[in-house]
């Protein structure tokens, strides 16, 4: 599929925005520099970026003065429980979600039912996310039903403008397997990315295994189990010269040996979720299901090992890791309840409260970086210029406020951070040169 730099294909949006809106005042963020400046949109382009703008004819005018404007965020993991358990979420309720936290386009997991493992099955979730108002993009399954065993039809899913592969929460155990599919990616251009897992180490695990595991009396899953998953699939992606991607990388020793990987000159990436870089193993002593997450809470060592690389730049993204629940069972015992949190509503205020990072910083990690790890960075190159697509947010960095699950636009509950104050939000929020969040609150 032939890409530009107007959406099109599985990016062209059902109805993007035909009036004229301007953002004043405020200060741009991307990979080329930060200057103030104004922004024309109209058509669902940027159309002009200039000093002192015409407001005339504008049918918004943003007043953008002391914050930051950007390239919309792309997610790199979300869960949509559409088709399947719509009940959790549907793309509606994810994308109304999406676009409050500042993401313009996320990658939906293959973890739906049916599972997306074929062309059809991209289809239906094409048709699906008409109705939401942020860019869905399926990810497909490298294998079928996930089932770690037969690769699915991925050069067909590729034809319709899938850029990414992953069996989500499913490790691929078998090496030739993942080797085979690595070679597969390959050949057809795209992502591969693995959830790095070895699942006979971590077999009944609940939680991280160390000293709070031994005082909770919970079965834990060790450091190691992720470590030996991610040296063995950085083996395979030296084998077979392909790139690989990592997801959610939680541990000291899996970030050193990304490091270590990326200075051997190995095209490997990856991501960590928020909770990973906001929570330990200690706060399981609550016994909140909410804060029982794949992968585990780990320890204060590993907290900061991911803080460090976070900032030395060896993890390239963050991802919300948005995977609701039934509030049914994320009431359930600690021990019994499935893993998983939501994050789309707040990973950026939880980046910028918990980071010792820059705003400049921290937009790479939710912006360009993962457009770039999906393939995406044609279409969402981070660069605000004429003639690029108007995807677009403005950020109030400053600003404080509480998180509520109840008052969150997803369908489930699954939110552990509730009363807790953060800094840093999504004031307005441009799809396609639709104003769809204006002033905090949907309006798309």
């Amino acid at each position: 599929m032939s890409r530009t730099e107007e959406a099109t294909g599985i990016d062209r949006l059902a109805n993007p925005g035909d009036s004229r809106v301007l953002i004043v005042n405020g200060d741009i963020v991307d990979p080329n520099d930060r200057r103030r400046a104004d922004i024309a949109v109209s058509g669902g382009l940027v159309v002009e970026v200039g000093e002192n703008l015409d407001t005339e004819g504008a049918e918004h005018v943003i007043d953008a003065a002391g914050c930051v404007v950007s390239t919309g965020f792309v997610d790199l993991r979300t869960c949509v429980g559409e088709p399947g358990d719509e009940q959790i979420e549907t793309v509606e309720s994810a994308g109304r979600g999406a676009v409050l936290g500042g993401f313009t386009t996320v990658l939906a997991m293959p973890s739906t039912t049916p599972t997306i493992d074929n062309a059809s099955s991209v289809r239906d979730m094409l048709r699906l996310a008409e109705r939401s108002l942020c860019r869905i993009r399926p990810v497909g399954a490298v294998t079928k039903g996930r089932n770690g065993n037969e690769l699915a039809e991925m050069a067909e899913m590729a034809g319709l403008g899938v850029t990414m592969f992953c069996d989500d929460e499913v490790t691929i155990a078998d090496s030739g397997v993942l080797r085979r599919a690595m070679e597969y990616a390959g050949g057809i251009g795209a992502t591969l990315a693995q959830h790095c897992v070895d699942p006979s180490l971590a077999a009944g695990a609940i939680m991280h295994e160390g000293e709070w595991s031994s005082r909770l009396g919970m079965q834990g899953s060790p450091a190691a189990a992720e470590e030996i998953a991610i040296v063995r699939d950085l083996t395979l992606a030296r084998l077979t010269g392909t790139s690989l991607h990592i997801q959610h990388v939680s541990t000291a020793g899996g970030v050193e040996a990304i490091r270590r990987a990326k200075a051997d000159g190995l095209e490997v990436t990856c991501h960590v979720a928020p909770y990973h870089f906001t929570s330990t193993d200690a706060d399981c002593a609550s016994f909140d299901p909410s804060f029982r997450v794949e992968p585990p809470l780990r320890s204060a060592a590993d907290v900061a090992a991911v803080k460090a690389g976070l900032a030395d730049g060896t993890i390239d993204a963050i991802a919300s890791d948005h995977t609701p629940r039934a509030p049914e069972d994320k009431e359930a015992p600690f021990d019994q309840a499935p893993p998983g949190m939501l994050g789309l509503e707040t990973t950026l205020a939880l980046a910028v409260t918990e980071l010792d990072m820059s705003i400049e910083q921290i937009v790479e990690k939710l912006s360009w970086r993962p457009a770039q790890i999906a393939r995406l960075g044609d279409v969402h190159s981070g660069v605000v210029a004429a003639g690029r697509v108007a995807d677009l947010v403005v950020i109030d960095v400053d600003h404080e406020w509480t998180i509520s699950g109840a008052a969150m636009a997803s369908n489930s509950r699954n939110c552990p951070y509730d009363g807790r104050t953060v800094k840093g939000r999504v004031r307005h929020t441009l799809v396609g040169g639709k104003l769809v969040v204006a002033d905090q609150q949907v309006v798309g």
